[in-house]
């Protein structure tokens, strides 16, 4: 099987949203939306990798595919949860009013059923998809209670008292909301309240992953049509602290938002919980074109997620981080594997890794990826963060199509995907580097 470290990669063909993220048996399970037969987007599917320690990842081939009507044009994005030794996968079917006779793997009207479905799994690797399949939450008519098309994917956790579950979706005026349910036993399913905000924020909430953490709860979702900048892309991650009632399900929202990352390319993340408790997320970093002709689609870093009064950060994981600790004087010693580079940057101070250049402006850091991004002016070329505050670290890890900026130890996070990366380094600050180590 194929092993990937550091960032786990499509295997050849494409993938995009995480989704069963969970630690099982001692293992943590990363299942994703994958077309296993062409490097760009198709009928989905779950793809499954595992990984002892966050770090190396073995991809396990195809988890979940079409095979019942409600599923039969995809199988969308969804979570996991563990009860008494079995591995439970909520996730979205959905079915086609129209197929594309030309290539029946597209829909010419975005016009489709939604499904909610659950299957399970007595060890996390075998999942009989034709006979343990079950249709949870059939679809809507049309906006009543919800979208028919856009209702989707299901973060199932458990609760004091019962299990819970939310879907993102869309009300009749094209706002975002979020559907939360309440089970005894995972399989049957009640509606207990529908949640919106007042301000749009998005036309719909993609992905919607609701979790406590030590500083209190947070709600994380990707709400399509966020921004309108004319630039690829308008849907993007969100994170927000709120006040979360369980019982009645409801949310008390903050005026504002954060971006989960700054740089604009990662989308639909999943949390879950690490070995020792600590909530954790992976996201999809969108790439606009093929690496080598044969894969598209990669995920960030695992990073830890923590809430300090109204502020979200967002740290490496600390079983990643430390095992960068073999010392190097250039990126070419790195020999096309992941390094890490740290440095303290000051005002107006910049370093220019490869082709990508990041500097610090009012207190902000700025990137620019124009050399290393060449053909794609639909997409954004510089991106920033918000004022920073605590000051002036960056951590920066660098793969050869993907550089990650963590600002003061998560503050703020910077990631954005690349090509042609160079091994060259100019810096005004000077910096420590480090590749990984092998065990």
């Amino acid at each position: 099987m194929k092993i990937d470290r550091i960032h786990l990669k499509a295997p050849g063909c494409w993938i995009n949203d995480p989704n069963g993220f969970i630690y099982y048996k001692g293992l943590y399970h990363l299942f994703y939306q994958c077309f296993p037969y062409a490097a760009k987007w198709g009928t989905m599917h779950w793809g499954h990798a595992v990984s002892r320690d966050l770090v190396s990842w073995e991809h396990c081939g195809i988890a979940l595919f079409p095979s019942r009507y409600e599923d039969q044009n995809g199988c969308f994005s969804g979570s996991a949860v563990e009860y008494e030794g079995k591995l439970y996968l909520y996730y979205t079917g959905v079915h086609y009013d129209v197929v594309n006779p030309q290539n029946i793997h597209k829909n010419p009207n975005d016009r489709y059923e939604s499904s909610q479905l659950m299957i399970s799994s007595e060890d996390g690797f075998t999942f009989d998809n034709f006979k343990r399949k079950r249709v949870i939450i059939p679809p809507f008519a049309d906006r009543e209670p919800a979208d028919r098309t856009h209702t989707r994917d299901p973060k199932v956790w458990r609760g004091k008292d019962a299990w819970y579950m939310v879907l993102g979706s869309r009300t009749n005026d094209d706002r975002g909301q979020l559907l939360f349910y309440r089970s005894m036993d995972l399989f049957e399913w009640k509606p207990v309240n529908r949640v919106t905000k007042e301000s749009t924020l998005g036309w719909m909430w993609e992905c919607p992953d609701l979790f406590r953490t030590e500083g209190g709860d947070v709600l994380m979702m990707s709400p399509m049509g966020i921004l309108q900048d004319g630039k690829r892309e308008a849907n993007h991650a969100v994170c927000l602290p709120v006040e979360f009632e369980e019982h009645t399900c409801t949310l008390e929202f903050p005026d504002g938002f954060q971006f989960v990352d700054c740089g604009l390319d990662l989308y639909a993340p999943q949390t879950t919980t690490d070995e020792n408790g600590r909530r954790i997320m992976v996201g999809w970093m969108r790439m606009p074109e093929t690496v080598d002709g044969k894969w598209n689609g990669m995920f960030c870093i695992p990073r830890v997620v923590e809430r300090k009064g109204g502020h979200i950060y967002f740290r490496v994981h600390p079983d990643v981080d430390r095992i960068f600790s073999r010392r190097i004087s250039s990126a070419e010693e790195a020999g096309g594997a992941c390094y890490k580079l740290s440095l303290d940057l000051a005002e107006g101070e910049s370093v220019n890794i490869g082709g990508y250049r990041i500097s610090r402006k009012e207190d902000r850091i700025c990137t620019d990826r124009a050399e290393v991004f060449t053909g794609h002016d639909e997409w954004r070329m510089k991106t920033e963060t918000p004022v920073i505050r605590e000051g002036d670290h960056l951590d920066i890890y660098v793969d050869q199509n993907l550089v990650e900026i963590y600002v003061n130890n998560g503050e703020y996070v910077l990631s954005s995907v690349v090509y042609g990366l160079s091994t060259e380094i100019q810096s005004e600050a000077a910096g420590e580097l480090l590749m990984y180590a092998e065990k």
